[in-house]
């Protein structure tokens, strides 16, 4: 997995194109936010989040689907449960996956961070495979993008409280944070 600084594309991960995104106003990247989904909830190898994040899921298929219909949201990166990354947005780009949030005062997090999507819930466990992808990438993207501090890499709860709630207490920030910090792989 290496990522190209030109393009913002990663190379060795699956790419998903997706139309949800716009330039960023600044350029800047400075902030990593974490999430989770999983479409239909808590239902994991679906492929919906592929064809959600690209506007093609059949709301028809789950009751769920017709409340998020009119949605049109991306994120750069998702994480399958096997560890399997896909990439929707050009890290250069602004993906829309933060919505009406706010860090350290300033608000529209999309304009200056990249999202990092976990398949998961809130309350169920992510896996290894997913902890070790998580780490190898977030560290391809702090080596790019500097300005993404250990302190810089929330989640989604964290910009937008009350509003949001992943990627939940099942997310291990300690193991997560200390890996970063030590410079482990897990």
């Amino acid at each position: 997995m290496q990522l190209d600084p030109a393009s913002g594309w990663f190379e060795g991960v699956r790419h998903c194109p997706s139309p949800n995104f716009n330039a960023r106003p600044t350029g800047e990247i400075s902030l990593l936010v974490i999430h989770n989904i999983s479409l239909p909830p808590a239902q994991f190898a679906t492929g919906k989040v592929q064809e959600f994040f690209q506007n093609r899921l059949d709301i028809t298929e789950h009751p769920y689907f017709e409340g998020i219909a009119d949605l049109r949201v991306s994120a750069h990166f998702l994480i399958e449960r096997d560890g399997a990354i896909t990439q929707f947005v050009s890290c250069l780009d602004r993906a829309w996956h933060a919505g009406v949030s706010r860090f350290e005062g300033r608000e529209g997090c999309n304009d200056f961070s990249l999202g990092i999507e976990l398949e998961g819930t809130d309350d169920l466990p992510f896996t290894e495979a997913q902890y070790h992808a998580l780490i190898a990438l977030t560290r391809q993207l702090q080596s790019t993008f500097t300005a993404i501090t250990h302190s810089r890499i929330q989640g989604h709860s964290d910009i937008a409280p009350g509003r949001k709630t992943d990627p939940g207490p099942a997310f291990d920030w300690a193991r997560y944070r200390g890996a970063l910090e030590k410079g482990e792989a897990q």
